[in-house]
């Protein structure tokens, strides 16, 4: 490693040289340190004894050769600060640590797995012009033991083949699992990370989590992992004032501090800046995960998220030379920001004026959409074009349109919850948003349990409530969301989001029906969406199609089939004079695939 690129913070790769190395003599330990006045390290290896280590470099790194350590073996580093205390820390570039309670880290190798996906990595993309259809995990709730005497918790190797095989029966192309760098709490579901380049330990080794990566691969699953560049634990094993001086936090409690009570990251020190972009490279590197979605990006933008406090054009900076450096390294990785700000160019190029993401969550479609459907059918009219909203504004950005966790916890209530009206009338409201999600510009995300319409909002500590699935509404819920997705991974019209040529409303003004009819353009073939919001029957709707085109009912979300009230293969509808015609239940949508009339 370059120090002087490490002290600037230009380098990305700072996990190779930092951490614990393990080699055929022993296990090399490194650390910086640059105020500690001595460091030692302790560990299984040393029966808890110090061995000091020595200064190296320019006397801030401090390193040591343990013949004696071992694979699995435990360690901290006992840091002393310029007045002579000491607090025994975690291995900031750790590769593993041991389950929480307990904090230290654990000597782990990263490179004994020999991973089989050289074919998918030489073919991947960003996916610009393809399907995404993300299914967002929590690996410790999506499925749990029922044994007593244990946490709940599968391994990584474990839930593999089960989750990769409902992700490809259930139309879902990328898994995005969130934050899986070792976290004390529970309840922080990953957020509040301690370390940044090991995986929690809750669901195994550094191993098996990259076989599950390697076998999404070879069944055709990219995955992404949730990543946090602004904040970390508060704890003080950890990061916390590691060397005796706030090494990598700000100075200042008003912004070394933010609104979920752990530290914010100084994004102004070159060796913070090459702390967390080696973080990132490394679970790309390392372990071939396709993307991050990187947190909380506007607590970067402005100060703690504030825009009245203004910009923090440091931490702007550092995003623009992360994403450069990602993207020069990983061309065809996804990087997405979670962004609530209205901060312009986050998607555009760096040499654009722009922050360098690949895709940024469009949280307002979520939140616009997600008020439409709490909404009484009486009010729908006058809401109508919270629906509309978003097209005046998509093509500013490239977006990813997300129904998250965020959206299903804290008293929210699920995403079939908040549809209005007792439980019957939820069902085949949250079905027409499904299809209005699927037929929107903007690649997809959904979160477990929101396709089996969970009533439940979620709770890291259980596993989905699967049981539902033997009523009725529930598993045809499922099936019908699994019918959706598979129209979205099969026609193309519904991939070019970003082509402002591809998308059309054909009807955006029937304020008073509720009615609203989008098009999604493709050589191979148009998509057309109607869709009756209200809660009344509505007779001879009719949209004009072009009189070159046959159109195909490809699915009514108000079929029988689906726990609808129309019988299966029976949607009735005409086209004459270039136009289409039907009848259309409450709460309701129709796809059509319309296609070039065949010449005569």
């Amino acid at each position: 490693m370059d120090i002087m690129n490490y002290c600037k913070g230009d380098e990305f790769e700072a996990y190779d040289y930092l951490g614990a190395h393990v080699g055929k003599n022993g296990t090399v330990f490194r650390t910086y340190a640059p105020n500690a006045s001595k460091v030692s390290v302790i560990g299984d290896f040393s029966q808890w004894k110090e061995l000091s280590m020595e200064p190296v470099g320019d006397g801030r790194f401090f390193e040591l050769r343990v013949k004696s350590a071992e694979e699995g073996m435990r360690y901290k580093y006992r840091i002393y600060d310029s007045k002579g205390s000491f607090i025994d820390h975690c291995d900031p570039y750790g590769f593993g640590m041991e389950v929480r309670p307990g904090t230290c880290s654990v000597i782990r190798s990263i490179k004994d797995y020999s991973f089989g996906d050289d074919e998918w990595l030489e073919f991947r993309s960003d996916c610009r012009d393809k399907p995404m259809n993300i299914y967002e995990v929590h690996l410790g709730s999506w499925k749990r033991r029922s044994d007593e005497d244990s946490e709940g918790w599968f391994s990584y190797g474990e839930i593999a083949d089960e989750l990769i095989g409902y992700v490809r029966e259930y139309g879902y192309n990328y898994i995005e699992l969130m934050p899986l760098g070792e976290h004390p709490c529970d309840e922080s579901w990953g957020y509040q990370c301690t370390g940044f380049f090991a995986p929690t330990s809750r669901y195994g080794t550094p191993a098996e989590l990259m076989e599950l990566v390697d076998k999404c691969h070879k069944n055709g699953i990219g995955v992404i992992m949730d990543f946090v560049p602004v904040h970390f634990a508060v704890d003080h094993y950890a990061l916390t004032e590691y060397d005796g001086t706030k090494l990598y936090e700000y100075p200042y409690d008003d912004i070394g501090y933010n609104e979920w009570g752990s530290r914010n990251f100084d994004h102004g020190k070159g060796e913070v800046r090459s702390f967390i972009q080696s973080a990132a490279d490394y679970w790309l590197s390392v372990y071939h995960f396709d993307g991050l979605r990187m947190d909380a990006v506007r607590n970067m933008i402005y100060w703690n998220g504030d825009e009245h406090r203004g910009e923090n054009r440091t931490a702007i900076d550092f995003l623009r030379s992360m994403n450069c450096g990602l993207k020069a390294r990983h061309p065809s990785a996804v990087i997405a920001a979670e962004d609530s700000s209205a901060y312009p160019k986050v998607t555009a190029p760096v040499f654009d004026g722009g922050l360098g993401f690949d895709y940024k969550w469009d949280l307002g479609w979520m939140h616009d959409t997600l008020d439409y459907f709490r909404s009484a059918p009486m009010y729908r009219s006058r809401d109508y074009h919270k629906l509309t909203f978003s097209m005046l504004y998509f093509y500013n950005e490239k977006f990813i349109l997300p129904l998250s966790h965020d959206e299903v916890v804290h008293g929210k209530a699920t995403i079939a919850q908040k549809m209005n009206g007792q439980y019957n009338a939820k069902f085949p409201q949250a079905r027409a948003l499904y299809m209005y999600m699927i037929v929107h510009p903007g690649k997809k995300l959904n979160f477990m349990g929101n396709e089996i319409a969970q009533l439940r909002e979620w709770d890291e500590k259980r596993q989905q409530d699967w049981d539902m699935l033997k009523y009725p509404l529930h598993n045809s819920f499922r099936e019908y969301i699994k019918e959706l997705n598979y129209i979205y991974l099969k026609h193309k019209a519904l991939w070019y989001d970003y082509d402002p040529t591809n998308f059309e409303w054909s009807d955006c003004n029937s304020v008073d029906r509720c009615v609203y009819a989008v098009r999604r353009k493709a050589a191979e073939g148009d998509i057309l969406a109607v869709f009756n919001f209200s809660d009344w029957f509505q007779s001879g709707y009719s949209v004009t199609v072009g009189e070159k085109y046959d159109a195909e009912l490809l699915l009514d979300s108000d079929d029988q089939l689906y726990s609808g009230t129309t019988p299966h293969g029976k949607t009735a509808f005409s086209s004459y004079g270039g136009r289409l015609t039907m009848d259309i239940p409450p709460f309701s949508g129709r796809m059509f695939l319309l296609k070039l009339k065949k010449e005569q």
